[in-house]
């Protein structure tokens, strides 16, 4: 194979001399008769990549070395989609604001208290001088991308600078500091130096948490000893809004060849795989966030705060919060900003400042999330992981060695556990301050189970390789935050049942219909029905519903008119006891399996029942008539209509259970059907061995150009649940490519 991919790159770059005079130059640089040295250099590097687009319209990105194959990556993001590039990177670095106006101050300055120019540019310098190179290779593709496209108009950022990578390094765009820092209590604490500012309103910074889709992913593992063919498989099953990362295949002639989903603007493909190793991350809930009540003494020349015996003068800095005007000129707010040692002032509690710490290191994020995509074996792939940045997620990974492991969460701060940091603890009492963090060797770590396989769906640890997981009594409670979820114990039923696995089985368990959350919901609802006496009115009119459940086999299906039932009755019992379970201190779910009364489940019934009717025209409407998939609009947040064209999709929200996760987080009640914004936004399944074997989808399509013949290839295939296959090898990619070009050449 290693002769295929010499001579497919000979073959590229003959092909390119050869038609060179067919090939447009920059139109950024026709009418100049002298280039820039830094142009010069962006065309140098474009010389040594080749991007090939393949029939699905996947980038196969080829360097001489890493840094020129980032180039390309990047040029090829940009090609794609260079909106959400751009918006990825003024979310990280808290300038929203400059582009979609004054209500989105908060949220920038939530980003900068964490994210500032000055000491992120000197981490940059203190990089070592490959990941520089790095950087550098991620800024001069993006910017050449621009200069070859004068046509694009940025928003905010009109030029990439290196540093900018490090704002953006652990995967998820600001995913501690957002979980972190509630938006509204900060706008309580510094709301006052900013007058008329208007305040974060819930639809302002997230959606309903009842309503929409939950967050999450599926990652399985499974040992040659249950494969059909000894190798060991790997299912890549990330749950985010759609068209939230980028599909690639990143290659040089360092040893780079990694293949995956990157989110926007990132240089490292974030979940995927290379030849020899594949990982997938699902989003962990060990404790990695604290927050810390802070006494605060005001003197002559300051204000302090207690540490143990002693007084600490906080830290204030003035941070500057540019924004666009309703009419369109560019002002600004200023916020003067307090620190202590462990982190920001975020919002006050009963009297106290509440400070917040978390991880804050860029630089080895960075390290860590690119040098795991070349590790070549289990040994490589874990001593990437002792970087221990990888702070909101766990691991679940497979290799063409046949090994299986997983690693729940990887930054896990050391605490007295005497302190319950659920809470906010004492700021005074230095014994509160993190000892330390737990090296790789003291994490929840599974390895080879005897089992032979592994899952991770956002559930707790304790059941990932089933009778061979680790037990919860051997670890600190902050190493793990949440319980079991109907996702689960779905994986659990479908993984220990096969012993036979090969990549579409796989891809059969990854989308299996079956709806668990209904096993032990629809019981007590039954009951409840039963309960009544015949003389009771309500009875006959839900009749025929119930008989309709029962006969379900909790399937969930495009023809499946209990699915639709089952699915509107569970929402409105949620929302009708959700304060309720909030006051009991249960979880939702609980509530409804267990505490929810008779008629509030009868209620709920009825209420769905005439939803349906109304919206439906009846309520024995198939769940493919109101489950679908619509891609009309190339804007971040879409609008949907009911009106144009869009597919039926089977599939449901994991919050029943359902592995092939699909929701609507926005635009509810903006329509009648649901249009799935999140859920199963790429998925891949790969079999390792002497050669790589691989599946995959992505939402939709690659482009996000609606005139794109990839705009929209993929979303029949995505509904239905069939992935296409992956070209890795080189005959491969040639056999299937569509066009192949250097950047600025196409």
């Amino acid at each position: 194979m290693k002769c295929l991919s010499v001579c497919f790159a000979v073959f590229v770059t003959l092909f390119i001399s050869a038609c060179s005079s067919d090939y447009k130059a920059p139109a950024a640089n026709q009418a100049a008769d002298k280039k820039s040295e830094e142009v010069l250099r962006w065309e140098a590097t474009a010389k040594n990549v080749t991007i090939t687009r393949d029939n699905w319209g996947v980038p196969h990105v080829k360097g001489k070395t890493d840094a020129d194959a980032v180039f390309g990556m990047l040029y090829a993001q940009a090609e794609d989609d260079f909106n959400r590039i751009e918006r990825n990177y003024i979310n990280a670095m808290g300038r929203l604001a400059e582009d979609l106006g004054e209500d989105e101050i908060y949220r920038d300055l939530r980003m900068k208290l964490f994210i500032q120019p000055k000491q992120i540019k000197k981490q940059y310098e203190e990089s070592p001088q490959w990941l520089k190179e790095l950087m550098v290779a991620f800024a001069d593709g993006l910017n050449y991308y621009l200069y070859t496209h004068p046509e694009v108009k940025p928003k905010v950022i009109t030029r990439f600078e290196p540093w900018m990578a490090l704002t953006f390094s652990e995967g998820s765009i600001g995913g501690d500091i957002e979980r972190g820092v509630n938006m509204a209590r900060l706008a309580d604490f510094y709301g006052n130096d900013m007058a008329n500012v208007p305040y974060p309103t819930k639809s302002m910074h997230s959606p309903d948490q009842l309503t929409s889709e939950p967050g999450g992913s599926n990652g399985f593992a499974i040992a040659p000893s249950r494969t059909k063919n000894g190798n060991a498989l790997l299912l890549v099953n990330p749950h985010t809004s759609f068209y939230f990362r980028h599909e690639a295949h990143v290659q040089s002639e360092e040893g780079l060849n990694a293949y995956g989903a990157s989110t926007w603007g990132q240089f490292f493909i974030y979940q995927g795989f290379n030849e020899r190793v594949g990982w997938m991350h699902t989003s962990t809930y060990v404790d990695v966030i604290d927050e810390y009540a802070e006494t605060v003494i005001e003197k002559e020349d300051g204000l302090y705060y207690q540490y143990g015996d002693e007084h600490r003068k906080l830290e204030t800095r003035l941070i500057e919060l540019p924004y666009k005007a309703k009419d369109g000129t560019m002002q600004q707010k200023q916020v003067t900003a307090y620190f202590t040692h462990r982190g920001p002032i975020v919002r006050s509690h009963n009297g106290k400042w509440i400070s917040v710490r978390l991880m804050e290191e860029p630089v080895k994020a960075l390290i860590q999330s690119y040098t795991r995509t070349k590790a070549q074996n289990y040994d490589e792939f874990y001593t990437a992981m002792k970087g221990l940045t990888n702070s909101s997620n766990n691991t679940v990974y497979a290799d063409a060695d046949g090994t299986i492991a997983y690693f729940h969460g990887n930054f896990v701060p050391r605490r007295d556990t005497a302190f319950d940091f659920t809470q906010p603890v004492d700021g005074s009492n230095p014994a509160t301050d993190w000892q330390g963090i737990h090296p790789l060797e003291e994490h929840i770590h599974i390895k080879n189970p005897g089992n032979g396989w592994i899952q991770n769906t956002n559930n707790w640890p304790y059941s990932a390789a089933a009778e061979f997981s680790p037990k919860k009594s051997d670890y600190p409670a902050y190493y793990s935050g949440t319980t079991e979820n109907y996702r689960g114990i779905h994986a659990i039923n479908l993984l220990k049942s096969t012993t036979d696995f090969d990549i579409d089985s796989l891809i059969n368990a990854a989308y299996d219909s079956h709806l668990t959350g209904f096993d032990v919901l629809l019981p007590p609802l039954f009951k409840a029905f039963e309960s009544l006496p015949d003389s009771d009115p309500g009875k006959a009119s839900l009749r025929e519903p119930i008989a309709t459940l029962k006969a379900w086999d909790n399937r969930s299906g495009v023809d499946s008119v209990p699915t639709s039932v089952a699915v509107f009755w569970g929402m409105d019992l949620m929302k009708a006891v959700r304060n309720k379970a909030r006051a009991a201190d249960v979880s939702v779910y609980t509530y409804m399996e267990s505490m929810a009364s008779n008629d509030e489940r009868l209620i709920s019934l009825k209420s769905a029942v005439d939803k349906l009717a109304r919206d439906f025209g009846t309520w024995q409407t198939p769940w493919g008539e109101i489950n679908r998939f619509q891609r009309i609009s190339p804007d971040i947040r879409q609008h949907f209509d009911d009106d144009a064209p869009s597919l039926p999709v089977g599939f449901a929200s994991g919050r029943w259970g359902a592995l092939a996760a699909y929701g609507q987080n926005y635009g509810q009640g903006e329509t009648k059907r649901i249009y799935g914004t999140r859920g199963n936004s790429f998925v891949a399944a790969v079999e390792f061995g002497e050669k790589l074997k691989a599946k995959a989808i992505t939402a939709g399509g690659l482009s996000n150009d609606p005139n794109s013949p990839h705009y929209n290839d993929q979303a029949e295939v995505y509904a239905s649940g069939k992935l296409r296959d992956v070209y890795f090898y080189a005959d491969d990619i040639a056999a299937n490519a569509e066009e192949t070009y250097r950047p600025g050449l196409r």
